[in-house]
């Protein structure tokens, strides 16, 4: 079988079928878009915007914190409407308040449009989650794996584009790459309008008639235990800071390494994450292997911690092995992490209010999105102590969830029979 035929094979073994197939696609074009735009927005707002440094801050800020309502709130409403019409619908929104972004330099309408969008973005990011719950079934892992994959290269591509652009530097090119941002969110609401709508379970519960089943309450926000597990998981989220903010500070500041050396550890990431999430996440594939698997990510963690604390090493030769060394156990933790969360967030919450339960779930990432920047610039002012102390404190979270989701499990199957969408 020649190289096409096994492409084609394997394209066509994507869980999901044609649907499954299309939300791809939508993953590769939206993570192009956004790769494009995240390279350069801090340049647009100062050099096209002609915004101060207060105000990009102020505007990052407030944008981010209006987008943690996002993640609950979409998934909310995914619940009771047909979830491809939300997902098109938001979709919409992110490119709206894109093109929006292009017409006007006022800080204030900045700011509007600016958070329009990150409420879109992660109220985006929670429904293509939850269509993949849907239509992949059993395989559910398997295909977020194939997902976050795909929306690896796709970063990757958006990336490389927008590197090209800053080389011209000027506003045209800047306005360009925010254009093809808005263009990208349009074709993922294209792509998404041919998808089937997939069953909803809480529509099924509804037919199967069942009073006790209709009857039953399931507010996350009043369920304890999956609260605690959300709080645990923006720890483990953690790791999306060391590398956006942690590592360039830590090689600047307090290591002998070159400075060319902090682009080549994001391409370490990625590809990894590339090669690697879809064969790793067998690992992961059912909820006792992805419950289990907490304890060698706790060990991950902890080394990667010792890693970069070593890093801080006279010469330039020894803190670049430790770096590297270091950012691959990050990337590797990041990876089993993504398939943990996936698999947990959804064995954890009620069939029929999965929406509203992802969308809560979702908070980790958007809150960490604000915490991580503080608890790795803590590290880093603290020296290799801090970092020592980040990689404990990340690996005892770990054990942490790894025994209260035991409990959860175990009182689920104690109280209800245990439906999860690999037995449909």
């Amino acid at each position: 079988m020649g190289w096409n035929s096994r492409r084609a094979a394997l394209w066509e073994r994507i869980p999901g079928g044609l649907d499954g197939r299309r939300m791809l696609s939508v993953a590769f074009v939206d993570r192009t878009g956004s790769g494009l735009w995240e390279a350069v927005s801090v340049l647009y707002f100062t050099y096209v915007a002609g915004l101060s440094l207060a105000q990009i801050g102020t505007l990052v800020a407030a944008s981010g914190a209006v987008g943690i309502a996002g993640a609950p709130i979409g998934g909310r409403i995914a619940d009771r409407l047909p979830l491809t019409r939300v997902l098109v619908a938001f979709q919409v929104l992110r490119a709206i308040a894109a093109f929006a972004l292009l017409t006007t330099d006022n800080f204030a309408l900045l700011l509007l449009f600016a958070s329009m969008g990150s409420f879109g973005d992660r109220s985006a990011n929670v429904l293509t989650k939850l269509y993949a719950a849907r239509i992949a079934g059993a395989d559910r892992v398997r295909y977020q794996a194939v997902s976050r994959t795909v929306a690896n290269a796709g970063w990757a591509v958006g990336g490389l584009a927008a590197a090209g652009a800053l080389a011209v530097g000027s506003a045209g090119a800047y306005q360009w790459l925010l254009a093809c941002n808005a263009v990208s969110f349009l074709g993922s609401a294209l792509i998404t309008a041919l998808c089937a709508e997939p069953e909803t379970p809480s529509r099924a519960v509804a037919k199967s008639g069942d009073p006790a089943a209709q009857l039953k309450s399931a507010n996350p926000w009043r369920d304890r235990r999956y609260l605690a597990f959300v709080a645990t998981e923006t720890v483990l989220f953690l790791d999306d800071a060391v590398f956006k903010i942690g590592l360039p500070l830590w090689i600047v500041h307090a290591t002998d390494a070159p400075h060319g050396l902090v682009p080549l550890l994001m391409v370490l990431n990625n590809v990894m994450v590339v090669g690697l999430q879809v064969p790793l996440a067998r690992w992961g594939a059912t909820t006792p292997k992805a419950r289990q698997l907490l304890l060698p990510l706790s060990g991950v963690f902890a080394f990667a911690g010792v890693a970069i604390a070593a890093s801080a090493a006279h010469g330039a030769a020894l803190a670049t092995v430790f770096l590297v060394t270091a950012a691959a156990a990050f990337t590797l933790a990041e990876i089993l992490h993504a398939t943990i969360s996936w698999e947990l967030s959804i064995a954890l919450a009620p069939d029929h209010a999965q929406g509203a339960y992802l969308g809560v779930h979702g908070l980790a990432q958007s809150v960490q999105r604000s915490v991580g920047p503080l608890a790795v610039t803590a590290a880093i002012a603290t020296g290799p102590a801090g970092w020592l102390t980040f990689g404990t404190a990340i690996a005892g979270t770990c054990l942490v969830q790894h025994r209260m989701v035991g409990r959860s499990l175990g009182r689920t199957a104690l109280s209800v029979p245990s439906v999860t969408l690999s037995e449909h």
